[in-house]
């Protein structure tokens, strides 16, 4: 879908999944995000050009697109997938149910690692599980990622992780992380402390994401700590999830629906 028309869809209430097509470096394939609003072309890949796929299309009208009670949209999903699904589970799921699966398995290490090769060079291919005890129990974890990136998980209301150190400078100057303390070191007197190595290294697409967070603000003040503490949150649930997904992972494979 050209940019342009994927940007008309996002000026209404939507959610998209952003994906490359192939991916041009050697790191795993990570490359997987999703979004409320518009996003660059480079959110997931540093090389390649993302994709983003809406979840709804809107009409086409120019008078309608600032209209906020506008309020048709469709699915932007193949009848045919509602139907062979509706089928195999004995009722319809909502489009946001089925978004949420794909999310899911989108995350799954093992999905990840076992069509490596193919995701390099091709969009991703989902497979649908043709027990709906387990459509259901994806979708959920899908959605708690989901919420978890959007930044609006209540989980987030908790941080695991605080701004700490004495003095005034709190500008970003020379960005460490001491693995022993747990802390992430933003010039010589503050630092953020709760994160494991794990977390720090954690990437999205080609992006150490607490890594590039601080970089990208190298000089500026830190203003928003409250912000980032619940980032470091975010990512700590997502390794979480992501183990819970890879425990069903095998169960979703043992008999697929032919789309």
């Amino acid at each position: 879908m050209p940019r342009s028309e994927v940007m008309r869809h996002m000026l209404l209430e939507n959610m998209v999944i952003i994906i490359p097509k192939r991916v041009e470096t050697k790191i795993p394939w990570r490359h997987c995000l999703c979004s409320e609003g518009i996003v660059e072309h480079v959110t997931v890949s540093l090389k390649t050009i993302d994709y983003v796929f809406p979840l709804f299309l809107y009409p086409d009208e120019e008078k309608d697109l600032f209209n906020h009670h506008q309020t048709e949209k469709e699915p932007n999903i193949p009848e045919d997938i509602f139907d062979g699904l509706e089928a195999a589970y004995g009722k319809r799921p909502s489009p946001e149910d089925i978004f949420y699966y794909i999310y899911g398995v989108l995350y799954s290490t093992i999905y990840r690692e076992t069509y490596e090769e193919f995701l390099r060079i091709d969009f991703p291919r989902v497979p649908f599980t043709a027990d709906v005890g387990m459509f259901t129990r994806m979708g959920e974890l899908g959605k708690e990622l989901a919420d978890l990136h959007l930044l609006k998980s209540p989980v987030l209301e908790n941080p695991i992780a605080k701004y700490m150190g004495g003095g005034e400078n709190n500008r970003v100057e020379k960005i460490t992380y001491d693995e022993d303390k747990g802390r992430i070191y933003i010039n010589e007197e503050k630092y953020f402390e709760g994160i494991t190595s794990e977390v720090w290294n954690y990437h999205i697409g080609g992006y150490q994401v607490l890594q590039k967070y601080l970089k990208d603000r190298k000089g500026r003040v830190m203003d928003d700590a409250p912000h980032y503490c619940r980032i470091v949150t975010a990512l700590s649930k997502t390794i979480e999830i992501q183990e819970r997904i890879d425990e069903l992972y095998p169960d979703v494979e043992r008999e697929v629906i032919t789309l």
